[in-house]
């Protein structure tokens, strides 16, 4: 495979044309998807210009077949101190932008300087050239704790996954890629009479603006890369260290529970709340409690269930009550047969905030293109390992083959060395207990580039911008003024709950009343990240 290069001297590239482009603003007018109300779906895109650029399904072929990427613009709210253009991508990979603008101008200061630029990366949806896998009308086996049996069809179902993936992805599937996104991002500088741009990445978008810098150095301003992936680990690597976060994570909840006996009655150590947990897991695959109401395919409280919600949770300290009370809730509902109304209000709150957000087969091509083990017997002892030591959340499913294990392409480029060599310090931000890319992610993507790092201790939130104030104040200091803080700085995470400790008088607990109600104040007042709310 030859090295990923920017490609971006139309003079030796044939790129002329594309470079040549100037984009066309107009209000948003994109036909609603199959189902969705018209007047919801408006109002999704009010406030917004759009336009659009064509850029080279393949690059090293410019002269072939061309595709249209969507991009969206939130003017900056005061012109006379407009700095020029922030780019933002909200991670995935497969995650569609084109919202993300509308969402940062109403919780950024950086929107009164900047115009706030979304698009659509190659292949995701709203896209006239979306990438598609075909799929079975089967829900995939996807348990917390598979059994050996269950580790074959794990195996057969991902071998599937990519004979899918293969048969609907077409010539264009081999062209989705972190790099090619990155020089898309460089058609649409051009187009928008940019000389240089500023970028704010979440997540896998953390990823994408370091490869932009990389091949693109000398039109790349302002950096902030929130949440940041590692920049060595391989994609299989990167997920197995999500089931190992989320374990820290439930044990510092377990700790936390164990000092509050007298209020949740789980046990006085963490490693009695941890069993009577995994109690509750036995009796719940056992009799598993009717859920009615709930989404369709869940239609009972399971262990796995049990493990995902836990998984899902613990990260969230302000949740910690929430959490615990649940578990109790879930004891309660063994007896009786049922959960209150209570309890399935707040689980649809729960399954609304970690529904999955796309469908197509974006994520699958890009994460192809590092390369993945392929010995099947290694994701077998990883995923027995993961099934004991690290259920929750989605467990050893964490560690399982993909697509990618049985990829039946060779991607045309290898992934981009990433430096930082000719544009300015960038900034990155990570928690501590990031359950999604793990801390020692963005430790080493800020070693890597030369880049302050922003750790914001004992929290577990992936994506931090506009969501805690230390951090914001940094980041809108940073994108605005471009005052860095220190090399390395610390900001405190959002709070666990005001549940006294056993022996201990604070302030008026948050425990007691509706749990529906007490996750919705939750949300009010600690909003979840950027981007996470698209429509």
């Amino acid at each position: 495979m030859a090295p990923a290069t920017a490609l971006g001297e139309p003079a030796s590239t044939g790129l002329s044309r594309f470079y040549g482009q100037q984009i066309t603003w107009a209000p948003c007018d994109v036909p609603a998807p199959p189902g969705v109300p018209i007047d919801f779906w408006k109002q999704q895109w009010a406030g917004m210009d759009c336009g659009t650029v064509l850029v080279p399904m393949n690059y090293r072929d410019p002269g072939g077949r061309a595709l249209e990427i969507l991009v969206t613009r939130v003017k900056a709210k005061d012109p006379a101190k407009r700095q020029g253009s922030l780019v933002v991508n909200p991670g995935g990979p497969g995650v569609s932008g084109v919202f993300f603008p509308k969402m940062l101008a109403g919780r950024s200061a950086a929107a009164e300087s900047f115009d706030i630029i979304g698009f659509n990366p190659r292949g995701t949806r709203f896209s006239k050239d979306e990438l598609h896998c075909a799929v079975s009308d089967q829900e995939p086996t996807r348990p917390t704790r598979p059994t050996d049996a269950q580790l074959a069809v794990i195996v057969e179902e991902a071998r599937q996954r990519e004979e899918g993936c293969r048969q609907a992805g077409g010539e264009l599937r081999q062209h989705i890629s972190t790099a090619n996104t990155a020089r898309d991002m460089d058609l649409v500088r051009a187009a928008m009479g940019e000389r240089k741009i500023n970028y704010l990445g979440l997540s896998y978008g953390t990823y994408l603006g370091a490869v932009y810098g990389s091949l693109f150095p000398g039109k790349l301003n302002r950096s902030v890369l929130d949440s940041s992936m590692h920049p060595d680990w391989s994609y299989y690597e990167a997920a197995r260290t999500q089931g190992i976060a989320i374990r820290q994570s439930v044990d510092a909840w377990t700790a936390w529970v164990a000092q509050r006996h007298g209020t949740y009655q789980l046990g006085t150590t963490a490693q009695e709340v941890r069993a009577a947990v995994e109690k509750l897991r036995e009796q719940l695959e056992r009799t598993p409690v009717p859920w009615v109401g709930g989404p369709p395919d869940i239609t009972h409280v399971d262990g796995d269930l049990l493990d995902s919600i836990v998984g899902n949770e613990a990260p969230n300290r302000p949740r910690w009550d929430v959490l615990a009370r649940l578990v109790i809730q879930f004891q309660h509902a063994l007896t009786s047969g049922a959960l209150t109304q209570d309890t399935a209000n707040a689980m649809k709150i729960l399954m609304s905030d970690n529904a999955p957000r796309t469908e197509n087969g974006v994520f699958d091509a890009v994460i192809c293109e590092r390369d993945w083990p392929a010995d099947l017997n290694e994701y077998l002892r990883q995923m027995r390992t993961f099934r004991e030591q690290y259920p929750f959340g989605e467990g050893a499913m964490s560690a399982a083959p993909t697509a990618c294990t049985f990829r039946s392409f060779t991607p045309p480029e290898r992934p981009v060395n990433l430096r930082r060599s000719g544009y300015p310090t960038g900034l990155v931000v990570q928690a501590e207990f990031d359950p999604a890319t793990k801390y020692e992610g963005g430790r080493a993507m800020a070693r890597k580039l030369r880049n302050h790092l922003i750790t914001v201790l004992d929290d577990g939130s992936h994506g931090l911008y506009a969501r805690n104030d230390c951090v914001t104040r940094q980041i809108d200091d940073y994108l605005i003024h471009g005052t860095l803080p220190p090399k390395t700085s610390t900001c405190a995470g959002a709070p666990r709950p005001d549940v006294p400790a056993d022996g201990q008088q604070t302030g008026a607990s948050t425990t007691g009343g509706s749990l529906a109600e007490q996750l919705k104040s939750l949300a009010k007042r600690y909003p979840g990240p950027l981007g996470s709310q698209t429509a």
